[in-house]
């Protein structure tokens, strides 16, 4: 079964944006600069989404079935 990477850079690149704009707001309302904020938004969101896609590839390629993510076909499906 190929890799899902389509869905998996589709996820990923929204899981950033949320990251991104929370991350960056908190430390915005915080009363740190704006471009503090963003800088520090970018790199975590990037660490954090890295981090998760990294690790359900490894999970995917481990056949380790994951209710979250629900890559994998339960075994009623694969029936």
């Amino acid at each position: 079964m190929p890799l899902p990477w389509k869905k998996w850079i589709i996820q990923y690149a929204m899981m950033a944006a949320v990251l991104f704009v929370l991350l960056a707001g908190v430390q915005y309302l915080k009363g740190k600069s704006i471009d503090y904020s963003i800088e520090f938004g970018v790199l975590w969101a990037l660490i954090t989404s890295t981090i998760f896609l990294a690790t359900r590839t490894y999970y995917f390629k481990k056949n380790i079935a994951c209710q979250v993510c629900n890559d994998l076909p339960t075994e009623k499906e694969s029936e």
